[in-house]
């Protein structure tokens, strides 16, 4: 059988479902959390902003409260960035992630890794340490203080991850934390493949990669056990999917939706995928070169506009082509909203 086209609105209309940004959920922030896969937290804001603009009744204390019974955790993880994570979905990230982005330090040999690895993971089960701390351990070694945050899953701890905090973060060791053992690289691959296919599919095995930071190797155990449907989009390239996985009409109506910095929905697929959501014209507006990613504004399903917030001058929208007046109308109350949740 010939595999299923799918168009350009539908692709965008699958990420939408999935990513809950066609309609506000009922759902636990844990829940929540596990069908979006990850949410991307360099900005303390950002995962508060994801979920709010996901989730009915949101309220920042949510959020708050199950990182603080580490229900969901914040850890450097895909790409070597921070995202918060559901507690039961992290170690199998972990398992698949860290040690490819450890294997992937130049001029370390494997037994090198293998003992910084156990020294860090050893201080921070003792007790809580600093990145100041690891890289006092290993980043002589291994020639850079950034790859030390892969040496071993480290888990920030409250008030790190929370709405105003930008002070100096407290590590502890997962297995301190949440009281498992590393899962095997091939269960944590195939938790990854059907999470990420979930929450981002129909994709390209290179999406899949470029969203983790991986290589083929790191997932094809996920890939080989996890059921796969496939399809093609308009360019014939091929899109692995899950089973049962939501696929809205392209004509759906979407909602306008506020995303936050570094938006996952921006940022889980490899260019020029990335058009089933931002216009390659608008590319280089939204994605700086230093990799920053603007605060955007959802119309009809794709970006249409930038966003910032300040004390004086409030929300300011800066469109990126033209809005129509009930366009304009609906991104004003849904910013009126955002308003008030950041007052809250």
């Amino acid at each position: 059988m010939t595999d299923r086209q799918l168009t350009l609105r539908e692709l965008n209309r699958a990420l939408l479902a999935r990513q809950l940004l066609l309609e506000r959920r009922k759902l636990g922030v844990q829940q929540a959390i596990e069908k979006v896969c990850a949410l991307q937290a360099q900005w303390p804001q950002s995962p508060y902003i994801a979920l709010w603009t996901r989730l009915a009744s949101f309220h920042k204390e949510r959020l708050t409260r199950a990182l603080e019974q580490h229900k969901v955790v914040k850890s450097t993880l895909f790409r070597i960035t921070l995202h918060i994570t559901s507690a039961r979905d992290y170690p199998y990230y972990a398992a698949a992630v860290l040690p490819s982005a450890r294997e992937k330090t130049p001029r370390v040999t494997a037994q090198q890794l293998e003992q910084l690895s156990r020294r860090v993971r050893a201080a921070a089960l003792k007790g809580a340490v600093t990145h100041e701390d690891v890289e006092a351990i290993a980043a002589e070694a291994m020639g850079s203080r950034w790859r030390t945050r892969v040496l071993t899953p480290l888990l920030h701890l409250p008030p790190g991850g929370t709405w105003s905090h930008y002070g100096r973060v407290q590590l502890r060791a997962m297995e301190g934390v949440l009281g498992v053992e590393l899962p095997s690289r091939e269960d944590g691959a195939e938790r990854l493949v059907r999470r990420y296919l979930t929450a981002f599919g129909p994709a390209t095995q290179e999406d899949l990669l470029r969203f983790g930071g991986l290589r083929v190797g790191d997932v094809r155990a996920g890939l080989e056990r996890v059921k796969l449907r496939r399809f093609r989009d308009e360019r014939g390239r091929l899109l692995l999917d899950v089973p049962g996985a939501p696929l809205p009409d392209g004509d759906t109506r979407a909602p306008v939706r506020f995303l936050p910095k570094w938006d996952s929905s921006l940022l889980a697929y490899a260019p020029p995928e990335r058009t089933r959501i931002l216009s390659e014209k608008f590319r280089t507006t939204v994605i700086a070169k230093n990799g920053d990613v603007a605060p955007t504004v959802l119309v009809d399903g794709f970006v249409a506009a930038t966003w910032s917030i300040g004390a004086k001058r409030g929300l300011a929208i800066t469109p990126l082509r033209k809005l129509s007046k009930a366009e304009r109308e609906e991104i004003d109350d849904e910013g009126e909203r955002l308003v008030e949740f950041f007052a809250s």
